[in-house]
């Protein structure tokens, strides 16, 4: 899937792209709006990204979790090649240790990330401070010339780049729950 990041500042033309878009097939869960101005997104019932999106605890949390794995394997390698596992408890504390350096680094490592905005969002601080709104839309290579013909009809609207969108097995999990959701 491809992620399509376009500019407005007209939050009633962002509101008629996603009703067509969702009219041609594609869904909810596939389009997002990213705004400082989160209460007038909710009032034109526009699907906004949550604000635990908009940190960058996810990434953050994935650093921290491979700078775990390394310190882990360090103490599980060093207690083997020391002969500290030779001793009566064995393996168990350095196993329990290396759990517990894994948990504490990928933990920081979100933590961090609270307060730091997403990374894949940064490139569009200064638009965002200046009042405007990221529109952006996961698409599937056979929903390309559908999302190119809407957006061509709204010449408010400018491309501000393409990249890698959410794995599509999120996008499918995010509808069934959705679903669920209504049925509830």
């Amino acid at each position: 899937m491809n992620r399509h990041y376009y500019i407005s500042d007209n939050l009633d033309d962002l509101e008629t792209v996603e009703n067509e878009l969702e009219a041609n097939g594609i869904s909810t869960e596939q389009i997002h709006v990213l705004s400082e101005q989160d209460a007038d997104v909710e009032q034109h019932h526009l699907h906004d990204v949550t604000s635990f999106m908009k940190q960058d605890v996810v990434h953050s949390g994935e650093i921290g979790a491979a700078v775990g794995v390394v310190l882990a394997v360090l103490v599980l390698g060093g207690a083997y090649l020391l002969g500290w596992t030779e001793s009566a408890a064995g393996w168990v504390p350095f196993v329990f240790l290396s759990i517990v350096i894994l948990g504490f680094c990928t933990w920081e490592g979100g933590f961090f990330g609270i307060q730091v905005p997403n990374t894949h969002f940064r490139q569009f601080k200064q638009k965002l401070d200046e009042g405007k709104h990221v529109f952006f839309v996961d698409v599937e290579p056979g929903q390309e010339e559908l999302l190119e013909r809407v957006v061509r009809g709204h010449p408010m609207l400018s491309l501000a780049g393409v990249g890698s969108a959410a794995p599509h097995w999120t996008v499918a999990w995010l509808q069934r729950w959705h679903q669920f959701k209504r049925t509830i």
